[in-house]
């Protein structure tokens, strides 16, 4: 029988999680330096500086910086559909809420965070130039899309699937636009302001008289 020492993890268990949580570490280090520094200052030694790791610990886990970068992308983009879909959830059974806390979302934190421009900012510089980061943009852009889709037909079922897809792409090119704008210059409106032009442009879609 297998001795064990009170209050030490079983070793298999203990790899697992530690490979996890540095695999972690260095994503949130790529992010802090991508902020920071921008693509061109995020190098390997830079962002082992930044985990207070070494080089050969971040080729262990990740094929290089740009899939580190890669990596640091969908998980910046996890934690705000995460943070987003905590504010449907907490909002209750209405549809209508339910919307509105999925737009509104968007102007709290987490997701309202000058210091994740500069990272978002870093990932579009990449998107042209980066199959890969494209089609993680893609594919985060597109599931916010269409969640939002979703959501705007269980608040008013009468609203045809096209006219909810293009009324979805109107509403993100809004909530990105006053987004933006506030993360570059606070002083140019609130974020109430910002709520109230978006509750707006909600209830116009929502009330839109239709045809058929």
């Amino acid at each position: 029988m297998e001795n064990k020492v009170e209050g030490r993890p079983e070793r298999a268990r203990f790899v697992r999680e530690s490979a996890d949580v540095r695999r972690q570490a260095l994503i949130e280090a790529t992010a802090r330096c991508l902020s920071e520094k921008g693509v061109g200052g995020t190098s390997v030694r830079a962002i082992c500086a930044y985990a207070g790791v070494s080089a050969g610990l971040l080729t262990h886990y990740f094929d290089g910086v740009d899939a580190l970068i890669l990596a640091t992308y969908r998980d910046v983009g996890e934690k705000v559909a995460a943070a987003m879909e905590r504010a449907v959830a907490e909002a209750g059974s209405c549809p209508r809420a339910r919307l509105w806390a999925y737009l509104r979302s968007n102007f709290q934190p987490p997701v309202l965070d000058p210091d994740l421009l500069a990272t978002w900012i870093s990932f579009w510089s990449l998107n042209k130039t980066n199959p890969a980061i494209a089609a993680t943009h893609a594919e985060t852009y597109g599931g916010g899309r269409e969640r939002m889709e979703v959501l705007l037909r269980e608040a008013a079922p009468q609203i045809p699937r096209p006219d909810a897809r293009i009324a979805a792409i109107g509403l993100t090119a809004m909530i990105d636009g006053l987004w933006l704008e506030l993360c570059l210059d606070s002083s140019t409106f609130t974020i109430e302001e910002a709520l109230g032009m978006l509750e707006e442009a909600m209830n116009y879609v929502l009330q839109k008289p239709r045809s058929g």
